[in-house]
């Protein structure tokens, strides 16, 4: 399986026409011909079940590793998407995210990019501490960096960039993102118009991949508090 490094160009100029990858959803070209403008299509994972995820770890910027069910869930993950003819996988580039598309897409020709404006939120100083101790921190550092690392705003920043950047370089096509929660919260404060304030309070319901069309017709992302 190939690892790229980031970039977000077309492998060989081209992106070949794929199928709907679950049920009920319509590739972007069927979507154009019914008058809906789409750019690109996102599904977007949660890499997965990590050891410090079963022992209440937040592991912030930290690389943390898969447990044995999280390895299992990986594939599992590949078994839902690798014959479904995906334009590109882009995927956070610390070592949890990494891994969880190493294990899904062994031996498949799909093209990773490494991209470090995917990664989770950086808790500095509190990267490795308890779950239970951050849950209590998080509404504070909206758009105050945690210290020693960085706000939640700076993370929609940077995931605006990136979608700024996929846009551009990937249009009409569906692409697999694998990143973290705060990117997540991103993509629903960028996408969907939700509040950044109502999403970091909330408690994180995880499932099996979330959709999201980036309109061609919108503007530049906001990179800065709306």
């Amino acid at each position: 399986m190939p690892i790229f490094r980031p970039s977000l160009s077309r492998r060989n100029g081209q992106v070949r026409p794929f199928a709907a990858i679950q049920r009920g959803h319509t590739p972007p070209s069927a979507r154009r011909d019914k008058g809906i403008v789409v750019a690109v299509e996102i599904v977007f994972e949660t890499h997965s079940l990590t050891e410090d995820n079963e022992n209440g770890i937040a592991t912030g910027w930290l690389p943390g590793r898969l447990s044995a069910r999280g390895r299992a869930l990986a594939a599992r993950l590949g078994i839902r998407y690798r014959d479904t003819d995906l334009a590109a996988v882009f995927v956070s580039d610390l070592r949890r995210a990494v891994e969880t598309v190493q294990i899904a897409f062994a031996d498949t020709p799909i093209a990773i990019h490494l991209d470090e404006r995917l990664r989770e939120c950086n808790y500095g100083d509190l990267n490795g501490c308890a779950i239970a101790v951050l849950t209590g921190l998080r509404f504070r550092h909206i758009d105050l960096p945690f210290p020693g690392g960085q706000s939640y705003r700076q993370v929609v920043t940077a995931t605006a960039s990136f979608l700024n950047d996929l846009k551009s370089r990937w249009d009409d096509s569906r692409v697999l993102v694998v990143a973290h929660s705060a990117n997540k919260w991103a993509l629903d404060c960028l996408l969907d118009g939700k509040e950044l304030e109502n999403l970091v309070g909330s408690p994180f319901e995880w499932k099996e991949g979330w959709v999201y069309v980036l309109d061609r017709s919108c503007s530049e992302l906001s990179q800065t508090k709306q």
